[in-house]
């Protein structure tokens, strides 16, 4: 991996440096339909003007990397790092399936945010506050120091080479895929797994609980939350998240007024006690 590293040109490079730094800001514009989307076209911005010398094939890498994107700040970069690679293949072949760049980046982000939670916020931070509250304790002065350095040395070594090895590890196997005609299954694995990340999202983060019970002569004959588990467990937050979905692209509703729609049916339906 060294030598592969060792064979980038003096640009690749200069790109990579760029795509480390401006890696930082990938949540700091974060929005409720996007998270970090917009920080990682920004970061993708070198790439694609390097790689792309025509105004419409960078309009539509900009568009392309305008997807959804949330994932743990270290392992982030490896995930750019490979999306940079593949939008390089993009440009060099004009039959290239460009719906695989953001397969391959939706299907990497959910699992690389799950084990970069658990070892960087879970484990790691939890040795480094280990190690300088029992240093603060004795009265040394240089606690808060040796958290910062325990902390974060690692996440940014992870940071600067994960990018690194993305765009090598991509431009080569990417490259070997194409050749032997397997993108396409790749694709279509990526987007499956794509698939079920947003999926499984959409069973945590959308919560609807319905408190309406039916009830006769002062005694709750019928709960109504039960009845509708007993059916599908989430039917409601499904139809909510689909509906939402029907909405965005047939309707072209504009997210933000699906989003203070939600929030004033929320209020309403709180308010009459329905949910």
């Amino acid at each position: 991996m060294a030598n592969k590293q060792n064979d980038l040109s003096k640009q690749e490079k200069k790109l990579l440096k760029q795509m480390y730094w401006r890696s930082f800001t990938l949540f700091s514009a974060v929005t409720p339909a996007k998270q970090g989307a917009s920080g990682f076209e920004y970061t993708m911005l070198p790439f694609i003007n390097a790689f792309y010398k025509e105004d419409e094939a960078r309009k539509e890498a900009m568009v392309r990397q305008m997807s959804y994107f949330n994932s743990n700040v270290a392992l982030a970069p490896f995930v750019m790092g490979i999306t940079a690679s593949m939008e390089k293949e993009n440009s060099l072949k004009p039959g290239f399936n460009a719906d695989s760049i953001n397969a391959i980046k939706t299907s990497l982000m959910g699992p690389l945010a799950g084990i970069g939670d658990s070892v960087f916020w879970g484990v790691l931070r939890v040795i480094a506050a280990g190690i300088a509250v029992s240093l603060a304790k004795s009265g040394n002065i240089f606690a808060p120091l040796v958290f910062l350095l325990l902390f974060n040395v690692p996440i940014q070594m992870i940071r600067w080479y994960g990018g690194r090895l993305g765009y090598t590890l991509g431009s080569s196997y990417i490259s070997k895929l194409y050749e032997n005609g397997l993108i396409n299954i790749l694709t279509k694995a990526a987007s499956i797994v794509g698939l079920t990340m947003v999926g499984a999202m959409t069973a945590q983060m959308v919560i609807f609980k319905v408190k309406w019970n039916m009830v006769v002569a002062g005694k709750t004959i019928l709960k109504t939350q039960n009845m509708l588990d007993q059916i599908f467990i989430g039917l409601v937050p499904l139809l909510i998240t689909l509906f939402c979905f029907y909405l965005l692209k047939k309707k072209n509703v504009s997210i933000n007024y699906l989003i203070f729609g939600i929030i004033l049916i929320g209020i309403v339906l709180s308010m009459l006690g329905i949910a």
